[in-house]
C-alpha cells in the first residue's frame, strides 16, 4: 500500500498550452464545421481590431482550399499595421499573450488566446506550423513560420526570410485537420455575412474551396472611432473586485485611490460615504480589509450614481446598423433601438442595440413558408454556436412575441442583438455565447420589446390598409352599375356620376396613405419600402 507521501510524486506543473492542447473544445473546436469556422473567425477579429486601431479601413481576404478529406488550408489577409518581427512570436505563438486582456477597451478579443489557439491546433491536427506575411508602415517585410513549444508556452519561430514590395498588412496561413466546410446556417459564409451586417466598414471577400469568389462590399467608408479605456463603475464590483484593485494601487490614501481609478467618483461620494461608514479614508489602499471592503460595496449600492460614460463603450450605431440592414436584407420595415449604458457585475459598462427587421430577405425561408430568427453579436462580432447557453437567446423567449401581432414561427422576421463592452462575460473560452447575467438579459428584453412595438405599429397599420384596400375595391366594383342606374333615373351623364362615385368612395377609403404607416416621430427609426 501505498505511503501518502508517494502520492504526491507525481505532483508537477503544466503550462496553459498543454492544457488547452488537451481541451481544445474550450476554445471553440470542438466539431469540424464549428473547428472550421473558428480558425476564420479569430483572424478575423484580429485583423478588423489592429485595422481600427491603426485608423485604416479593413480590407481583409479569406481564402480557403481542400487538402483532403476534413483537411484544408485557411489563409486571411488584411491591410493593417502588421506585426513587428520581435513581437510576432508571442502574438501568435503564446497563449494570453497580448494587447487585449490587461487593458479595459473595448475590443473583439479579449484573452489573448484566439490566434495562438488557431496555431495549437494547427500544430496537433496536422503537426504544422502557421507561416505569416508581416509589413509594416516603414516597408520593412518578413516571412516566417510559428509554432508552440506546449510544455513551456513559448513560440518557435523558423525559416526567416526578408522581402520587399509587399504592400502593407499581415497574412497568416495555416493547414488545418479535424475540420469540415460546411454551406448551411453555421458555414463560414454565414459568419462573414453576419460580420459584414455588424461591421457595415469593413470589407470582406471570401474565396470558397470551389474557388468561387464572394464580396461583402463596405456600405459605409467610416473609421469608427478608437475606444478608450474605461474606468470600472462602482455599481456591479464585488468585494474582491476592490480588494485586489485597493492592494496593487500606489495611491497615498484610499480616498484618492477610489476617485482616480473608478468612474464617477467625486469628493462629494467620498464625504457622502464617510457620513455612512466607520471606515478610514486617509488610511492607505493597500491596508484596506475584507470587513472594510464589504461595508463599502454595500453603501455603494445605496448611494445614487450617474449612469456610465458611453465614450468608453463603441456600440455599432443606429445609421450604421438600418445601412447594413437594407444592403443585406433590403426588409420592408425596421426599427432599431440603442439603449442607455448599464453596468454587470465587475464595475463593467455596457451597451444593449437591437433591431428588428420584417420582410425582404429577413427571417429563414423553408419550403414550408417563413420563421424569425435571432442574429447574435458581442462588440460587433457574430455568435454562431452555444445557442442555448447565452442570454440573448433567454432574452428573447421570455418576451410574448404574439402580445405584439408577431409570430416567429411563421413570419420573415430577424431579431438583431449587438452587446458592447470593454469586457464581454463570455460563458465560455470559445467566445460564442454570452453569460445569463441578469442585468445584460433585462436590457436585451427592453430593446427588444421597444423594437416590437414598431413593428407592432407597422403590421397594424399594414392591416388597416389592406382592409381598405379590400373595402375600396369591393364597392369600386358596383360604381359603374349603380352610375348607369343613376344616369337612366336622372338623365345625367354617367361618366359624371361614376367619378363624384368614385370620388366618395376615395375619400371614405384611402388607397396609398403611407402616412398612416409611419409611427409619429420614429421617421428616422423607421424604414418602409411600400
Amino acid at each position: 500500500m501505498a505511503m501518502g507521501k508517494d502520492i504526491f510524486n507525481e505532483f508537477k506543473e503544466h503550462s496553459i498550452s498543454e492544457f488547452f492542447k488537451k481541451n481544445r473544445q474550450m476554445l471553440g473546436y470542438s466539431s469540424t464545421v464549428r473547428s472550421l469556422v473558428t480558425v476564420v473567425h479569430e483572424y478575423v477579429s484580429n485583423s478588423i481590431d489592429a485595422t481600427e486601431e491603426a485608423g485604416i479601413l479593413p480590407d481583409i481576404t479569406i481564402k480557403l482550399e481542400k487538402i483532403s478529406e476534413n483537411r484544408y488550408t485557411v489563409e486571411v489577409s488584411d491591410n493593417g499595421p502588421g506585426i513587428p518581427k520581435n513581437i510576432v512570436g508571442r502574438a501568435l505563438g503564446m497563449i494570453l499573450a497580448g494587447t487585449k486582456f490587461h487593458r479595459n477597451v473595448q475590443q473583439r478579443g479579449q484573452q489573448g488566446i484566439g490566434a495562438a489557439g488557431c496555431t495549437l491546433f494547427a500544430l496537433t491536427t496536422t503537426g504544422k506550423p502557421i507561416h505569416v506575411i508581416s509589413s509594416m508602415d516603414s516597408g520593412r517585410a518578413f516571412s516566417c513560420d510559428i509554432s508552440i513549444d506546449t510544455l513551456h508556452n513559448k513560440p518557435i519561430m523558423g525559416n526567416f526570410v526578408e522581402l520587399e514590395e509587399v504592400k502593407r498588412g499581415l497574412t497568416v496561413k495555416g493547414e488545418f485537420g479535424d475540420v469540415k466546410y460546411d454551406t448551411g446556417e453555421h458555414s463560414i459564409f454565414e459568419y462573414l455575412r453576419r460580420t459584414a451586417l455588424s461591421n457595415p466598414h469593413v470589407q470582406i471577400t471570401f474565396i470558397d474551396p470551389n474557388n468561387k469568389e464572394v464580396i461583402f462590399p463596405r456600405s459605409i467608408d467610416k473609421i469608427p472611432e478608437k475606444p478608450r479605456t474605461a474606468k470600472l463603475h462602482p455599481l456591479g464590483l464585488t468585494i474582491s473586485d476592490l480588494i485586489e484593485t485597493a492592494h496593487s494601487s500606489k495611491n497615498s490614501k484610499l480616498s484618492n485611490f477610489l476617485m482616480e481609478n473608478f468612474a464617477r467618483f467625486s469628493q462629494g461620494k467620498i464625504n457622502e460615504l464617510k457620513g455612512m461608514l466607520d471606515v478610514d479614508f486617509d488610511k492607505k489602499p493597500s491596508g484596506l480589509t475584507w470587513e472594510d471592503a464589504e461595508k463599502i460595496i454595500k453603501a455603494f449600492k445605496e448611494i445614487k450614481w450617474i449612469a456610465p460614460e458611453s465614450a468608453h463603450i463603441m456600440p455599432i450605431g443606429e445609421e450604421q446598423i438600418k445601412t447594413a440592414l437594407k444592403n443585406i436584407m433590403n426588409p420592408d420595415f425596421m426599427y432599431v433601438v440603442e439603449r442607455k449604458p448599464k453596468v454587470f457585475r465587475g464595475g463593467f459598462p455596457f451597451i444593449v442595440e437591437a433591431a428588428i427587421a420584417f420582410g425582404g430577405s429577413a427571417g429563414k425561408k423553408s419550403e414550408e413558408g417563413y420563421s424569425g430568427n435571432v442574429l447574435r453579436f458581442a462588440n460587433k462580432v457574430p455568435l454562431l454556436f452555444d445557442t442555448g447557453n447565452c442570454a440573448i437567446t433567454d432574452a428573447v423567449k421570455e418576451i410574448q412575441w404574439k402580445r405584439y401581432n408577431i409570430d416567429m414561427e411563421k413570419q420573415p422576421v430577424s431579431l438583431f442583438v449587438n452587446v458592447s463592452s470593454v469586457h464581454i462575460p463570455y460563458s465560455g473560452v470559445g467566445k460564442e455565447s454570452i453569460s445569463k447575467e441578469a442585468e445584460i438579459i433585462e436590457e436585451i428584453k427592453l430593446a427588444l420589446m421597444d423594437a416590437a412595438r414598431g413593428l407592432q405599429h407597422f403590421i397594424y397599420k399594414k392591416q388597416k390598409l389592406s382592409l381598405f384596400a379590400g373595402r375600396y375595391k369591393t364597392i369600386m366594383r358596383y360604381t359603374n352599375q349603380l352610375s348607369k342606374d343613376l344616369s337612366q333615373l336622372s338623365g345625367k351623364d354617367k361618366e359624371i356620376i361614376q367619378k363624384m362615385l368614385e370620388k366618395i368612395v376615395e375619400e371614405h377609403y384611402p388607397r396609398n396613405n403611407k402616412e398612416d404607416v409611419v409611427e409619429d416621430g420614429a421617421e428616422n427609426n423607421l424604414e418602409d419600402k411600400e
